[in-house]
């Protein structure tokens, strides 16, 4: 196995921060020198950096229009949303099976976290989300399942930013949020899994809706 030096990660963390934030907008053209320059790097980090960043379908190369940033499509959104619901459900049912008192304690006080946000302060709230998720997968106990949500919800970040702005339902969100740490909780595992893919389903059907009226 290759192991990735450190400026590669480096530039590689940074480059996708760019294009999760939509610093790089979708489409947008990447010029390599430019962007060495920018994040003072050297170019072979950068060009490295680009190579796992096309691996992770953020980037996209080809010989006609150059290096840019992928597009954001509604296919692209059907796929992502397949397999998240899949993923994420799967994950809550084996949380409210394996959990133990430490994670159900971390998911309550995320909770309580979320609930002093106010809503037009969304960016705070979908860090908090972006915490929660996280601390369910961990309450599953299966590391590779993790890292798979992981991978998934950082193609879907991209889309928090496009519509956040937009975004209307965060104070219904917040109450899914704590009915599923409650089933989790209560060692429910159909309840949990049938909350986080109602949950799921429903972000990806406003993201669809915002994404159709903007294009349309």
């Amino acid at each position: 196995m290759q192991l990735i030096g450190v400026d590669t990660q480096r530039a590689y963390d940074r480059i996708r921060e760019m294009i999760i934030s939509l610093v790089l907008e979708p489409g947008a053209l990447v010029d390599e020198h430019a962007l060495a320059d920018q994040l003072n790097f050297g170019v072979t980090p950068i060009r490295e950096a680009l190579k796992l960043l096309a691996h992770d379908n953020l980037i996209e190369v080809s010989k006609h229009q150059g290096i840019y940033v992928s597009r954001i499509s509604t296919e692209d959104l059907k796929l992502l949303s397949e397999v998240r619901v899949l993923l994420e459900g799967a994950t809550a049912r084996m949380a409210a099976q394996r959990a133990k008192e430490d994670d159900i304690l971390v998911m309550e006080a995320l909770i309580d976290e979320q609930k002093g946000i106010p809503e037009e302060d969304k960016r705070a709230w979908f860090e908090i989300d972006h915490k929660l998720h996280q601390a369910i997968a961990a309450a599953a106990h299966n590391r590779y399942l993790g890292e798979s949500l992981e991978y998934y919800f950082g193609l879907s970040q991209r889309l928090w930013y496009l519509v956040l702005p937009k975004l209307k339902y965060l104070s219904r969100s917040v109450e899914e949020h704590a009915d599923l740490v409650k089933s989790i909780k209560e060692r429910n595992p159909d309840k949990a899994g049938e909350i986080m893919v109602s949950h799921v389903r429903s972000f990806y059907q406003k993201v669809h809706e915002i994404i159709e009226a903007e294009q349309g």
